[in-house]
């Protein structure tokens, strides 16, 4: 980097990539990323909600973030969805694809995916 410009345009390209904010109120969606999880897939799966939720304007209402070890493994790639004054929700098993539809219906449309989460997801 030559200059503060280029700084400035660097942070503009990578502006859609990054929904991480912190304070923010809303729904938060955490994707399990320790070894287990990045070994199963987690990476695409983050990549997807990240991307989905730039895609679908719900950047202010929604944060995409991550975190290490959630401690089911046998269920990764593993997203916990928390939203004020509602219980937790973890999702397991998950898929890009599977992102996409919780993005559209439990994000967007307020109604958990149950067939994803752990009390209905087949071991």
């Amino acid at each position: 980097m030559k200059s503060l410009a280029e700084l400035q345009a660097i942070k503009n390209r990578m502006k859609d990539k990054v929904v991480l904010r912190d304070g923010m109120e809303g729904a938060r969606v955490v994707v399990g990323m320790a070894t287990c999880g990045i070994a199963a897939g987690a990476r695409p799966v983050l990549n997807a909600f990240v991307e989905g939720v730039n895609k679908e304007g719900l950047e202010g209402k929604v944060t995409v973030t991550q975190t290490g070890c959630i401690g089911i493994c046998q269920y990764e790639p593993v997203v916990e969805v928390f939203e004020p004054g509602k219980e937790k929700v973890t999702y397991v098993k998950m898929n890009p694809d599977k992102a996409k539809e919780v993005i559209e219906k439990h994000l967007k449309g307020g109604q958990v995916v149950s067939e994803y989460t752990i009390g209905t997801v087949a071991v």
